[in-house]
């Protein structure tokens, strides 16, 4: 189980959760990039890079076995500030179709490149399973 950590008189916030308690065996995921599982990036927009690299991640969870509901911490590295403001839109719809009304803490860092010349974001994560009642 889940507790999110809202401190009192903090707005709400959005998109994402200040903090969360819990307990269970931790599953940690590597940095997954918007390319197919053969290595190929068939977009260079900013939310189809996104979109891949979520099923990439989603589908490393899958083997733990978990899914975006007991992911406890997410990080975004993304190349162009920019572009992913131009595109929130998108990426409120990608992260709905995918993830759900899951709303982990997160960051989006702007770093200069990324090691695959054609990624755009980077999406690093850490779930936890919860223990057995």
């Amino acid at each position: 189980m889940k507790r999110i950590l809202q401190p009192p008189g903090w707005p709400q916030a959005k998109g994402y959760s200040n903090g969360v308690a819990t307990r269970g065996t931790l599953v940690f995921v590597a940095g997954q990039v918007g390319w197919t599982p053969e290595g190929v990036f068939e977009s260079d927009r900013f939310s189809e890079q996104l979109r891949q690299a979520l099923l990439n991640t989603l589908a490393v969870l899958a083997e733990a076995p978990a899914g975006p509901e007991q992911i406890v911490r997410m990080t975004w590295y993304i190349t162009t500030r920019e572009e992913y403001l131009d595109q929130l839109k998108e990426v409120g719809q990608v992260w709905r179709e995918l993830m759900g009304k899951n709303y982990p803490p997160m960051s989006v860092v702007e770093v200069s490149a990324l090691v695959e010349s054609r990624a755009k974001v980077e999406v690093e994560v850490t779930a936890v399973i919860p223990d057995e009642s």
